[in-house]
């Protein structure tokens, strides 16, 4: 029966794809708005070194029997800001190696699965009353929405794998030379990156290789293209992701490519080493068994395996050192001076054996205080559209509430039941100092918003730069070197609208200002009179606890022997990794 195109391959091809990337975006969503800091610890103890991503990736490929899957979702961790770039190159060096410990099970049904799963996480998300079932209900849902859209995809593309054409090619197809052995890889590559699943591929090369219509070498080769033809899957998945989600996928194709590449060259030595090896799993893949009369090749299947196996463990072998360069080269791929900018969502100061040292950790707390305050004061520059700031105010204000956790959930730690009232007060100070702040920077990203979402005419540019030059000169107060810099002249000459007389500024502006423009001006002064609240709160914060005779008791209170140092032997608080 002749196929429909447009019914058979073209609609679900399509379709698949929309599905897939909602997935994708759902997952991503859903990851992003649970504790970040808890799946990001999770994932640090899985995969925080090379050596780690590797084994995690290799296992839960194994048992998923997907790299195009685990990849994918390795991208949305990556785009999700839960894994970074490093960590995310060995993952997927490591999930090469878990898609061949079971080329067998490449029929198993994920995509009916995944519509049963999404249609069962869809209603748990839509009447869930908890915020958290809801986020881990969106995040199951794009997860298996990802398995169901590649399955349509891969059903849509089905019928080309049929077609008496597609066949032929393939079967007048052989690897004796270098340019047959090119050609082979390149027509692997093609169909498993129209199928989205190398796994498959192999399969139908084991089973055209078992029928003799492929010969066994042939068959090898064409497994070799598999591996690169499943990178498009990953790649497709970055298109509409961030910067670093599109550098995990550039791995994966990079790593992919390399190692194709080089096993090019050594393809003819390898291919007598298996056949050396072949020894021990049964003789020749090339003698046949007669079966029913006909001719088969039973041991094809075990020598592409083999081959597929050994191939990625090599690859993975020969690139691992090399994690590190991947990393750096990458890293400067699409990068921009925007990224230049140091990286607030993840803690400079906080050491979790810090907590047992309660002045180091006091001290440790306050520096990323600090940091985080100076991470919300460039609102104000991405307000004034400076170069160097942040691109997105989206983006940035996830970073700033990720490391506002981070210092509560630290904080939180340094109550310890035999600690002294006067440090538990200190404690509960420094807590109530990073919700401050936390609230300063939630009030300060709805300063930028209002700002860049608006155009402004000449008028009311200048009413809003006075707005923002006050707030400048008020930040000063809890942060002396941001802002203006020191004037030249004395304090009192330096004359600064107040919010009412920029109000009064904003009312009387001429009929040349629309409506909408005074709207987003007095609304940007409401932010700042709730800014400059939140500033005149944190320093008396600041102030209700003598912090440096707390620590001066705390100093000499500890003995010599129950001193601990830093695993570096200071006691200064250190850049976490």
């Amino acid at each position: 029966m002749e196929a429909d195109i447009f019914k058979d391959i073209i609609v679900p091809v399509i379709g698949g794809l929309g599905i897939f990337m909602l997935g994708l975006e759902f997952m991503a969503n859903g990851i992003q708005a649970l504790s970040v800091n808890r799946m990001r610890e999770w994932l640090a103890r899985i995969a925080g070194t090379p050596a780690k991503g590797v084994i995690a990736g290799t296992l839960i490929t194994g048992v998923i029997q997907s790299s195009t899957a685990m990849t994918v979702m390795v991208v949305g961790l990556v785009n999700a800001g839960v894994i970074a770039l490093r960590p995310a190159i060995s993952v997927i060096m490591g999930a090469n190696i878990g898609t061949t410990l079971g080329n067998g099970l490449i029929a198993l049904p994920l995509g009916p699965l995944g519509l049963l799963l999404g249609g069962i996480f869809a209603l748990v998300y839509v009447f869930a009353k908890s915020e958290k079932i809801r986020n881990i209900a969106l995040a199951c849902m794009g997860f298996a929405l990802i398995f169901y859209g590649l399955n349509l995809m891969t059903g849509g593309l089905r019928p080309l794998r049929g077609m008496p054409e597609v066949m032929s090619i393939i079967s007048g197809l052989h690897a004796e030379s270098f340019v047959g052995l090119v050609v082979c890889i390149l027509i692997a590559a093609l169909i498993t990156a129209l199928i989205h699943s190398s796994s498959a591929t192999i399969g139908i090369v084991m089973g055209l290789g078992a029928a003799g219509v492929l010969d066994w070498q042939t068959a090898v080769a064409f497994s070799l293209g598999a591996d690169r033809g499943t990178t498009i899957t990953s790649w497709m998945a970055s298109l509409n992701l961030s910067k670093n989600a599109k550098r995990a996928a550039y791995a994966h194709m990079s790593f992919n490519f390399i190692g194709v590449a080089v096993m090019i060259i050594l393809f003819f030595p390898a291919i007598e080493i298996l056949k050396f090896a072949m020894g021990w799993f049964g003789g020749d893949p090339g003698v046949p068994v007669m079966v029913g009369g006909k001719e088969t090749f039973p041991l094809v299947p075990v020598a592409v395996g083999l081959f597929s196996t050994a191939f990625n463990v090599f690859n993975t072998v020969l690139l691992f050192p090399f994690v590190g360069v991947f990393e750096q080269v990458l890293s400067r791929i699409g990068r921009t001076a925007a990224e230049d900018i140091e990286d607030y969502s993840v803690p400079k100061y906080l050491k979790r054996e810090l907590t047992s040292d309660f002045t180091n950790s006091v001290n440790a707390v306050q520096q990323e205080t600090l940091r985080h305050l100076n991470a919300g004061a460039l609102f104000l520059d991405i307000a004034r559209g400076v170069k160097t700031a942040p691109s997105d105010p989206g983006e940035h204000y996830v970073a700033t509430d990720i490391l506002s956790r981070d210092i509560r959930s630290f904080s939180a730690a340094l109550f310890k039941d035999s600690m002294p009232y006067d440090q538990q007060d200190l404690v509960g100070s420094l807590i109530e100092e990073a919700d401050f702040s936390a609230s300063l920077a939630e009030t300060l990203h709805q300063v930028a918003r209002r700002v860049k979402r608006e155009k402004f005419t000449a008028d009311a540019e200048k009413v809003v730069t006075a707005a923002l030059t006050r707030l400048e000169f008020r930040l000063r107060e809890i942060l002396p070197d941001f802002g203006v810099p020191n004037p030249a002249v004395p304090t009192g000459h330096v004359k600064l609208n107040s919010v009412e007389e920029l109000r009064e500024k904003a009312l009387l502006l001429g009929p040349q200002v629309s409506s909408g423009e005074r709207g987003a001006i007095l609304a940007l002064l409401g932010s700042i009179e709730r800014a400059e609240l939140l500033i005149r709160r944190i320093d008396a914060e600041r102030q209700s606890v003598n912090r440096a005779e707390v620590i001066a008791r705390a100093k000499a209170t500890m003995t010599k022997p129950d001193r601990r140092p830093d695993i570096d032997g200071s006691f200064n608080p250190a850049p976490a990794e």
